[in-house]
């Protein structure tokens, strides 16, 4: 609804309705919320849509969507029975002076759609209260429902209509963890049998049916990825003699068209979600792990990054973007690249002997790329959390990723392709970044004097931040320190306009390499072909679209966040309930508003709750015991003491 919302607000054509979209249509303009001129439908000027902010006093603030005007005031005996966050249609109050006012016309969505309650004991009477909360939830059981469920049974709530729409399992089952995760903003691995029958209706690629493809089967690329990869989205190839990086993404674009039954599930998932023990695709797995999965030994369809390097300055002289088919000669993971990098593994072909001379080469220049990069932009080093889980969806053990070379190799060649891409147009889906505000700064600067460290402020940021990694390194705090620099800083996002990359320091940044995993490259695609083939039609709809497609999915890529976080949190739960009594070792990592432990020992990465310390400061190795778990709500406590106390 919230899309919807943001496209009646900047005009939505007639040409962009899908059927849902359409019955919510006529229903506004029954109550004349819109006017439709010239094809667009748009809200009249006396009506705004947006969330409702924080309620005091029986008054709050509309924040308005979908365009960059001043909140507007509903005042007392105006609220109705809404909530904060709720989805409003308000109506402007006209001629009254003071505050821009407005009046709720229509609620038409609520904060949270989806929410997860279970069933627990009190007193004499059992209830059903939110999993997060604890407090009654809007959907009711009536008393003989209740009793014919178990202590503990957890529910999938739809908050728009006040119903329990789904047993989940019960909170004493690890294997409800993922269900609980995905059912809060709706999520689902299943794909309908509209989506799979179009799925699996592609033939395999006949290069024959593809003329006007520059074919590149001849040129031996490879992908690396993890070894556990499935969805092989991007292969690379090096021509040293004309210096020249081809860089091949899978052609997503070709199988999937705007407003099919595959497009629509893709917008609506907008990521693909990697939880520890599966992954949850974007697109149907006859695609991500199939026929756009760039798989070696077969013929596939990509689009391409040519661009030729100027090894002098270690700039791009020239670059084209263009379909093709290829033929990726070998898949290697990272762990292989690492031993051939390193001296421990030799070619076993021609072919590998081909691909391990340019990667020899191409390494030296990713190498001198990435230096060349962090003189403007910054290095982070900020740990990755793995975890495994046994077959009884319990944890095992966690362990922390590093970036090996082989990693960085890949990585600055997905930069180079992901910047060109940017260069390519000027209003469309930008990766942008914007700077830290000075009072998170500020607020930085004080955290990191309260663990000893000189705050020499310098001419620019950059020089000030890299002083403060320079002393982190010397106390052995590197990846806490960059974790607080990363925390000051605004969330990365997606934007139609460009306003730069303030982490990776460029001018003009966006994503184009991840198109079976993120729909914002597929956007690219679509929007760099339209450029490329004069095509205005589809160029037209990707703009006209731009503004709530990057809202929309910047919204679900922190849904996916949170997701991915929260399962992890849920199995560090389990495993702490296990081990109550027993005593850990922790660093702290949080002082205010709250004090939380991280742990180092035999288990890493859990948060833990602080409930009782003597003096601990931020980053302070501290041993704790674990004292209660709250498995609902996913939470650890533990009291901390200093390690010579034990």
């Amino acid at each position: 609804m919230k899309a919807l919302l943001i496209k009646l607000t900047l005009g939505l054509s007639e040409l962009d309705i899908n059927p849902q979209e359409r019955i919510h249509i006529n229903n506004f303009l029954a109550k004349k919320y819109l006017n439709f001129k010239d094809n667009i439908y748009k809200f009249n000027s006396k009506y705004r849509a947006g969330t409702l902010g924080l309620i005091q006093n029986e008054t709050a603030y509309l924040n308005v969507i979908g365009e960059n005007i001043r909140d507007l005031f509903i005042g007392e005996g105006d609220l109705g029975i809404a909530k904060e966050g709720d989805l409003i249609i308000a109506q402007r109050l006209l001629g009254v002076r003071g505050t821009p006012s407005a009046k709720i016309a229509e609620i038409v969505g609520r904060a949270v759609s989806y929410s997860v309650a279970y069933i627990i004991q009190q007193k004499n009477h059992r209830a059903l209260v939110d999993l997060k909360t604890e407090y009654p939830i809007g959907a009711e059981l009536s008393a003989d429902e209740l009793n014919s469920y178990e202590i503990g049974d957890v529910f999938k709530v739809d908050n728009q209509e006040n119903k329990v729409i789904e047993k989940l399992g019960n909170i004493n089952n690890p294997l409800v963890d993922e269900k609980i995760v995905l059912a809060q903003f709706n999520k689902h691995d299943e794909f309908i049998q509209e989506v799979l029958d179009l799925a699996t209706s592609f033939k395999p690629v006949d290069a024959s049916k593809y003329p006007n493809r520059k074919d590149l089967r001849d040129l031996p690329f490879c992908t690396i990825d993890p070894i556990t990869a499935k969805d092989f989205d991007d292969a690379i190839y090096y021509d040293e003699k004309n210096t020249t990086l081809y860089v091949a993404i899978a052609d997503v674009s070709e199988y999937v068209t705007p407003f099919g039954p595959i497009d629509n599930e893709a917008i609506y998932r907008s990521f693909s979600i990697y939880l520890p023990h599966r992954s949850i695709p974007m697109l149907p797995r006859q695609l991500s792990e199939t026929l756009c999965s760039l798989q070696p030994h077969v013929d596939r369809l990509c689009y391409v990054f040519e661009m030729k390097l100027d090894l002098t300055t270690l700039e791009i002289s020239k670059s084209q973007v263009y379909e093709a088919i290829m033929h990726s000669d070998r898949r290697f993971n990272y762990e292989e690249i690492d031993e051939f990098l390193e001296g421990k593994l030799e070619a076993q072909n021609d072919k590998e002997i081909e691909i391990f001379e340019y990667l020899t080469k191409l390494k030296v220049i990713t190498d001198a790329l990435k230096v060349k990069r962090l003189k403007v932009g910054y290095n982070f080093r900020s740990n990755e959390l793995e975890m495994f889980i046994d077959e009884t969806s319990n944890l095992t053990h966690t362990t922390y990723a590093e970036e090996t070379p082989s990693h960085a190799l890949i990585e600055d060649c997905m930069l180079l392709a992901n910047k060109e891409a940017a260069k390519q147009f000027e209003r469309g889906i930008f990766r942008i970044h914007e700077p830290p505000s000075q009072a998170k700064i500020q607020i930085l600067y004080q955290e990191l004097a309260g663990i000893g460290m000189q705050i020499d402020i310098r001419e620019t940021l950059k020089e000030t931040i890299t002083e403060i990694q320079k002393q982190a390194r010397e106390m052995d705090l590197e990846s806490e320190v960059d974790t607080l620099i990363i925390r000051s800083q605004m969330q990365a996002k997606y934007s139609p306009l460009n306003s730069g990359h303030f982490g990776l320091g460029f001018d003009a940044y966006t994503h184009f390499t991840s198109p079976i995993r993120r729909y914002s490259d597929l956007i690219v695609h679509r929007l760099l072909k339209a450029i490329t083939n004069h095509d205005t039609i589809e160029g037209s709809y990707v703009l006209r679209n731009i503004e709530v497609l990057s809202m929309t999915i910047s919204e679900k890529e922190r849904e996916a966040d949170t997701i991915e976080k929260e399962f992890m949190a849920r199995k560090f739960a389990r495993w702490a309930n296990e081990h109550i009594g027993e005593k850990f070792n922790a660093r702290i990592v949080a002082t205010e508003p709250e004090m939380k432990a991280e742990l180092h020992d035999e288990i890493v990465g859990a948060r833990i709750n602080i409930t009782s310390h003597e003096n601990s400061i931020l980053f302070e190795n501290v041993i704790v015991t674990i004292e209660k778990v709250d498995i609902a709500k996913a939470k650890i406590f533990a009291s901390a003491f200093k390690k010579d106390e034990e």
